[in-house]
């Protein structure tokens, strides 16, 4: 009798006892497969939800401030249990993490994933009435430096000693030395690349799979950099045909100005600056037609001392349907543009001087804290280029953060600003350039997102190049430091709402930084000391392959700077703004590219999914983006030899019993797309990863 008792006492037990906890299969994010809607208005219900291993937890609550709300199990699935709960939010950022009950074992679960004590600053958030532009989630976005991107029209380019810059005459480069590589000094070389070069290589953008075209600055400036900026109402007439010409190569002995009075017409004239903004509407115009949005580059911060509110040189003076400069007189209307720092009427301007962005005089600082008229103009621009006939769709906006000279002007302005860009196209993008914690300007009120460098450009660069963004330092404790690479990931990128992160600019190299392929040579510093030639020698292009995999399947909008399809190379600035090398291109990287952008944009996880770590180590990624409906699983080995995992896929929402489909493996020498079945046996992959590989893989119901 006491024998059959215990036997049933133990059979009762058994089948009753519940599995193990399984810490691993928490999860919830901030994506719309976990908040719903994602992207709430002020004072309405937002469910929320969080997931859990099949029949594995008593009790999971969400905590929000001193609250403690039991959420209920929506559903009950063949891997998982989602729960739910409804809640009310206002108009203010609404923070909130979990607490999990398991038998006797009690957790939390906020960004940082599983922990034993919550953090208020690991908080998830939610921000009311934040919503980004849908078409820019996700997006597949290239970045071009004009002058350098195709010459299309050799009529409009700059003479040799056209005009007189920092200090010496500007050069002409001409076409036959197209691929020469820039001076030091090379901010005073015009290559000759100009819109209708653009508009000649839409199809190339479109076939390469491009969606949105980031363009440098456009605006009439004398360098071909053009973040000196001479006349925000215009297109630099170098970059459209030319109407009007007067302009004569000068002599030697030629005065500074009279060489300026001689080639003024050439950006002053109106007729060539009507020509110009014309072309780029045309540009704009026949980049939609291709589904292709655009977006320009917004110098606000600072102009140059060209600029025809200064006019420091004189370009403007006298010139018909000009107003005299704040340099030229005393009596200009734009005095208060600027920080002046002696106003005396009878010195003007001989004992003034005004600040200058980081100390340069070229550079100009626009003063908006006391000029509303400033605040109001700048506006004004924003909204002419995103209004008919030209059509642009958004603006990248340049040191966003150090506009003005204090923090509340800052603000001020930039919520002007998004009011009026907002009004006019209400999906129009706002990208800042920003370094550092960009939380402050991220509530829905002023910039929609930044240029992705702490969350995204220095982890990758670290992780598979053990370089500093400028190829001025190599950490090899930083090569293949997975820990450190997520680390990076997940705590800058909690810093980015969802909205803001969807759209966030992922580029692994851009007009400031040295080209990515160039970093996976590990030299450090820059051509003046080591050469322009030495950018190439000893790169890896499998290494490249396995940055530009995570680049398209990471969060955000990833972005390829011209001519990183190519193959280009280059250290830091003035050797990054190589021309894109027509007629000689590293055809595989190009191939690569469009391989790893058509997958991008047929598997909707890769836009909108969540994001998952499968398992990382000295060198190597695995990671999954997922939604119910699909998972991918990305495989990337960054050691110079094969190794063997096995990866849990289950976590990822694959049946425990199934199979993936390879859709891509790059390696050592080359990449394919042919596909491979990788089998799942109780949820579980054995993967092998060849030396310098990526690998992804793909499961849906279909699989």
């Amino acid at each position: 009798m006491m024998n059959t008792n215990i036997r049933n006492f133990r059979q009762k037990y058994i089948t009753n006892m519940r599995p193990v906890f399984n810490r691993q299969a928490l999860y919830t994010d901030t994506t719309e497969s976990y908040v719903v809607p994602a992207d709430p208005e002020p004072y309405s219900r937002v469910k929320i939800r969080f997931r859990t291993a099949r029949n594995n937890v008593d009790n999971v609550y969400l905590e929000h401030e001193d609250v403690s709300i039991r959420m209920y199990k929506l559903e009950n699935g063949e891997l998982f249990d989602i729960y739910e709960q409804t809640v009310f939010i206002e108009d203010r950022t609404y923070t909130y993490h979990f607490k999990i009950q398991s038998g006797g074992i009690e957790c939390f679960y906020d960004c940082r994933s599983t922990v034993s004590s919550p953090d208020a600053g690991c908080n998830f958030a939610i921000y009311p009435g934040f919503q980004t532009p849908s078409w820019m989630k996700g997006a597949v976005m290239y970045q071009i430096y004009t002058d350098r991107f195709c010459n299309g029209d050799p009529t409009n380019d700059v003479l040799d000693r056209e005009y007189y810059y920092l200090g010496d005459y500007v050069q002409r480069i001409p076409r036959e030395q197209w691929d020469k590589y820039p001076a030091h000094m090379g901010v005073r070389e015009f290559y000759g690349g100009d819109l209708q070069g653009v508009l000649d290589k839409l199809d190339y953008l479109k076939d390469l799979g491009v969606e949105v075209i980031y363009f440098n600055p456009l605006f009439v400036s004398p360098s071909n950099h053009k973040y000196d900026t001479q006349d925000y109402d215009n297109i630099d007439p170098h970059f459209g045909p030319l109407v009007v010409d007067e302009g004569e190569v000068l002599a030697p002995g030629d005065t500074e100005n009279a060489h300026a009075q001689k080639y003024r017409c050439r950006v002053t004239d109106k007729r060539n600056l009507e020509s110009a903004n014309l072309l780029f509407a045309k540009v704009v115009e026949e980049a939609h037609n291709r589904g292709i949005r655009v977006i320009i580059d917004g110098v606000f911060n600072h102009c140059g001392s060209f600029n025809k509110w200064l006019d420091r040189e004189k370009i403007y003076d006298g010139r018909e349907g000009y107003i005299k400069g704040a340099f030229v007189s005393a009596d200009s209307p734009y005095q208060d543009y600027f920080y002046f720092r002696d106003r005396r009427r009878e010195s003007w301007p001989d004992n003034t001087s005004y600040d200058g962005w980081w100390g340069h005089d070229t550079l100009p600082k626009l003063n908006y804290e006391y000029s509303e008229t400033l605040c109001q103009y700048i506006c004004h621009i924003a909204e002419k280029w995103l209004l008919p006939p030209y059509n642009a769709d958004g603006w990248r906006l340049d040191v966003a953060a150090d506009l003005g000279s204090n923090p509340e002007a800052n603000h001020r302005f930039w919520k002007l600003f998004r009011k009026c860009v907002k009004k006019v196209k209400p999906d129009a993008v706002i990208i800042a350039e920003h370094y550092g914690n960009p939380s402050d300007w991220l509530h829905g009120d002023e910039w929609d997102t930044i240029m992705n460098y702490d969350a995204f450009m220095e982890p990758l660069s670290w992780f598979f190049t053990g370089m500093e963004k400028h190829s001025d330092m190599f950490r090899y404790d930083f090569l293949g430091n997975a820990g450190m690479f997520w680390d990076a990931m997940i705590y800058n990128g909690r810093r980015l709402p969802w909205s803001a992160g969807m759209i966030s600019m992922n580029e692994l190299s851009n007009h400031d930084h040295s080209r990515f392929l160039t970093r996976t040579n590990h030299m450090v510093g820059r051509c003046d000391k080591l050469g322009s030639e030495n950018a190439s020698v000893g790169v890896n292009p499998a290494v490249m392959r396995e940055a530009v995999t995570v680049q398209f399947t990471w969060t955000g909008a990833p972005t390829i700077y011209y001519g990183d399809e190519a193959g280009v190379c280059g250290f830091t600035d003035p050797d990054n703004r190589r021309t894109y090398p027509w007629g000689h291109e590293d055809r595989m990287m190009i191939d690569f590219h469009k391989a790893v952008i058509h997958i991008h944009k047929t598997c909707p996880e890769l836009r909108k999914g969540s994001l998952k770590n499968t398992g990382s180590g000295t060198n190597y990624l695995t990671y999954g983006r997922f939604l119910k409906e699909a998972q991918t699983l990305v495989l990337i080995n960054n050691n110079d030899h094969e190794i063997e995992l096995d990866i849990d896929v289950w976590y990822l929402g694959v049946p425990k019993e199934s199979s993936m489909r390879r859709i891509l493996l790059s390696t050592a020498e080359s990449f394919t797309t042919e596909s491979a079945q990788l089998p799942v046996n109780g949820g579980r992959s054995h993967v092998k990863m060849p030396a310098y590989s990526a690998q992804i893989y793909r499961h849906t119901t279909e699989t």
